[in-house]
């Protein structure tokens, strides 16, 4: 039941639609009949991506309301048609008929029973033949949702449900910004960051009724949620693999520092201690960019603050981080110092690379470790810097 702009509504559903011709009147007169079965003030929202196929004509006959979005892409579309919605709560979904929006009572519920965020769970509801590929259904969907929650902690066993509510004025708050397909992890992944409360209902997928292709590309789409989840988890990005790369290297070079080691006749020298240590530098450089990606995330809003941060921020100061970079350039410095005077008691002659490598290549690792450091800490002073 739609009502005058002037009076208060509880729900607004919204569709993004790029050229639905096929299919935009059955989503809307499913949606007007969730709404005059809830006994609900609500509103259909049709936030068009630029049709071309008199979609907009349509769906605004039947009495929905168009809300013209110029930049084209998914999440550009949704952010348009939420900013335009005057519920207070929102129920999203793709108007292409795969979603019932004839069913919407569980996900007004959950809203009213005051959850932020309700997700849709096809794998729950039930998945009908043809409706998703099996590279979705047993590949993409379930690899996506798994690392999400790994991630984010996050509570959804369907990650990419494309029909979801929630309170509008919960979601303005997490600023989303991704303007393609990663719009809907993006709502995800923030709302788990920002503590807001989640849960899912059952829904059903059906195969769409277009005849045309789907605008979803898999590997292309697929590649862009991944991209963004890795994005908005400088943990495991960087943080995790370079904690595991300097471990492996640094055990590897206390192993191999006294001298040759044979495992099963094959033996390891100075040429996988000089592996070891690249695996220290760069394991180093990667936790590095954890801090320096969670810096700026925090700083710029991108993610809510941390408070591990925030106390490493306040111990790491410009000074002690240059006092340790002194140290350990020092001590490398100190080791190529041995190192030359041991090739001296040799008159400058020739060398054993394998004692010789066994000094240098510690010292190597140690003066480009202390020149990391003293750089670092000048960099993450400028990401510190107040700005307005």
């Amino acid at each position: 039941m739609n009502q005058s702009d002037s009076e208060p509504l509880e729900l607004s559903i919204v569709m993004p639609c790029l050229n639905e011709v096929e299919t935009i009147a059955v989503c809307v007169e499913k949606a007007q009949r969730s709404l005059q079965s809830l006994k609900i003030a609500g509103e259909i929202v049709i936030a068009d991506n630029g049709s071309d196929d008199g979609s907009q004509r349509l769906a605004a006959n039947l009495g929905a309301r168009v809300v013209h979005v110029s930049e084209r892409g998914y999440g550009n579309a949704l952010m348009g048609g939420i900013a335009a919605a005057r519920g207070r709560f929102v129920i999203m979904g793709d108007a292409d008929d795969s979603y019932d929006f004839s069913r919407l009572e569980p996900f007004v519920e959950k809203l009213r029973e005051g959850y932020d965020l309700v997700m849709g769970n096809r794998f729950r509801g039930g998945i009908k033949k043809g409706a998703m590929p099996p590279l979705h259904r047993y590949l993409g969907n379930p690899v996506l949702t798994g690392i999400g929650r790994l991630f984010f902690g996050s509570p959804c066993g369907d990650f990419h449900c494309g029909l979801r509510g929630f309170s509008r004025e919960a979601i303005l708050t997490l600023d989303l910004r991704t303007t393609g397909m990663e719009f809907a992890s993006e709502m995800v992944v923030k709302a788990a960051l920002r503590g807001l409360r989640i849960t899912e209902v059952p829904t059903t997928l059906s195969p769409d009724g277009r005849s045309r292709p789907p605008h979803l590309r898999s590997w292309r789409d697929g590649w862009r949620h991944l991209r963004f989840l890795l994005l908005y988890s400088p943990r495991w990005l960087f943080w995790y693999p370079g904690l595991a790369l300097m471990l492996a290297g640094l055990c590897a070079g206390i192993w191999l520092l006294p001298g040759p080691r044979t495992i099963g006749g094959v033996t390891f020298d100075v040429h996988t201690l000089l592996y070891a240590a690249m695996a220290i530098v760069i394991g180093f450089q990667s936790a590095l960019f954890a801090v320096f990606t969670k810096t700026f995330a925090v700083s710029e809003g991108l993610l809510p603050g941390d408070a591990r941060l925030t106390g490493l921020s306040r111990q790491a100061t410009l000074e002690a981080g240059l006092m340790a970079g002194a140290i350990l350039f020092l001590t490398g410095l100190a080791l190529t110092v041995y190192a030359l005077g041991d090739w001296g008691e040799r008159s400058f002659g020739d060398l054993d690379p394998r004692r010789t490598l066994r000094l240098v290549i510690p010292a190597s690792a140690t003066l480009v470790l202390g020149c990391q450091v003293i750089l670092s800490s000048f960099f993450l002073n400028i990401l510190h810097l107040k700005r307005r």
